[in-house]
């Protein structure tokens, strides 16, 4: 049912054309969001979120009247293209959906390797792209003045997590650090031995291995060789899923905690896993809380509950982050009274709301600034557990794989 909304829509937009601006009059009959996402592909799992958020937002934008541009009523359209988890592809759908296509504006794909490269299309183009699938500082390091994000810097991942390790008892000394070879994973690494450095913990373990890698043999042996009080892990989620599998096979697990960048939050993750998902932390910088209020959709309590039954499983904050960068645009249009892409981009630069996500508020850099939650699995239900004025029960330390 999802994809035939998807693709009716896609239809719906391409037998649109989007009008020019002539004499600062708006002469356009709707507003084209385009973007090249992972439907299918070995993201697809996680790019759904994208896919699904985005036209979630459009619809409801729409429902509220759509966007007040120079005095005139626009309905946002959405065109989106499957680039079926392949880099390459992405970075020419986007040329065609801007040199062809016509679209406006673009939104962006899952993943810090895809934003990376497509966000040199935009650039290209002198058209903003606003995306929340990519965190990696290499991202927003180039001084780049047309690319947005609404994932907090991946270099402070675990910033949290390091935090609350320093408030446990007993409290660890050493730490294994396994992460991927892909810009985002790359990111999380290096600001992870930074913030280790600083608290004094000792790094045992530095390991890197090729993303997409699905036998992580070696780098368990050499983790359980050096037992460490904690392993911070960081890849995509199919990976993390393996390295658990292998890490109970071969009777590998630290002393104290280990931690994921991701697929703690979702409930795919816990659903693959069943009780051996039980004791992982990770972390989120969103949950469905009632107190993040939003124009568009009440409040992120209400807003997981319509996902939850729209598509049949759960938001985690991949999909929030796409219904919030929906609605940069639709503010900052607003704000810029014109569809010329130089005056959305200055005007998403200062855009400054709350929503459902959270504070949306961009750096000069281009990249929100939001704290991460740690959570972790308890009885098969995440649960926060760590935040700057907060600290819960954590199930800690963590038994050996005999024992739990």
């Amino acid at each position: 049912m999802r994809r035939t909304m998807m693709v009716l829509a896609i239809a719906a937009v391409a037998a649109c054309k989007r009008a020019p601006e002539q004499g600062g009059q708006i002469t356009a009959s709707q507003i084209t969001l385009g973007a090249s996402v992972q439907l299918t592909g070995r993201l697809a799992n996680t790019g759904r979120y994208y896919g699904d958020g985005y036209a979630m937002a459009v619809e409801r934008i729409n429902e509220k009247g759509g966007v007040s541009v120079g005095g005139k009523q626009l309905k946002l359209a959405l065109k989106i293209l499957d680039n079926q988890s392949d880099v390459n592809l992405g970075v020419r759908q986007c040329t065609q959906l801007l040199t062809q296509d016509k679209v406006n504006f673009l939104l962006g794909p899952f993943s810090s390797n895809d934003a990376l490269d497509q966000s040199s299309v935009a650039e290209k183009y002198q058209v903003p792209m606003v995306q929340g699938g990519g965190a990696s500082s290499q991202i927003f390091s180039r001084n780049y003045k047309y690319i947005f994000g609404t994932l907090p810097p991946a270099d402070d991942y675990y910033a949290s997590t390091i935090k609350m390790l320093m408030k446990m008892d007993p409290k660890p000394k050493t730490v294994a650090l396994v992460a991927a070879d892909d810009s985002f994973d790359v990111s999380v690494a290096n600001g992870t031995r930074k913030l280790l450095k600083e608290a004094g913990l000792d790094l045992v373990v530095d390991k890197q291995y090729r993303e997409n890698n699905s036998d992580f043999s070696s780098i368990l042996s050499l983790a359980k060789s050096s037992d460490p009080d904690i392993l911070l892990w960081s890849g995509h989620e199919a990976e993390a899923l393996n390295f658990i599998r292998q890490a109970k096979s071969l009777g590998m697990s630290p002393k104290l905690m280990y931690a994921f960048t991701v697929g703690v939050p979702t409930a795919d993750f816990r659903k693959a896993l069943g009780k051996d998902a039980e004791y992982a932390f990770g972390m989120t910088p969103w949950l469905p809380s009632k107190d993040l209020k939003d124009d568009y959709f009440g409040d992120a309590a209400v807003f997981a509950k319509e996902y939850q039954q729209r598509f049949g499983y759960a938001p985690d904050y991949h999909a929030a982050s796409a219904i919030a960068d929906v609605e940069v645009y639709a503010k900052a249009i607003a704000a810029a009274g014109s569809l010329e892409p130089a005056k959305v981009r200055d005007a998403v630069a200062k855009v400054d709301f709350g929503s459902l996500y959270g504070k949306v508020k961009f750096q000069p850099n281009g990249q929100i600034s939001l704290p991460q939650t740690v959570i972790q699995i308890q009885k098969g239900e995440v649960v926060e557990i760590f935040a700057e004025d907060f600290l819960g029960k954590p199930r800690y330390p963590l038994p050996p794989w005999a024992k739990r």
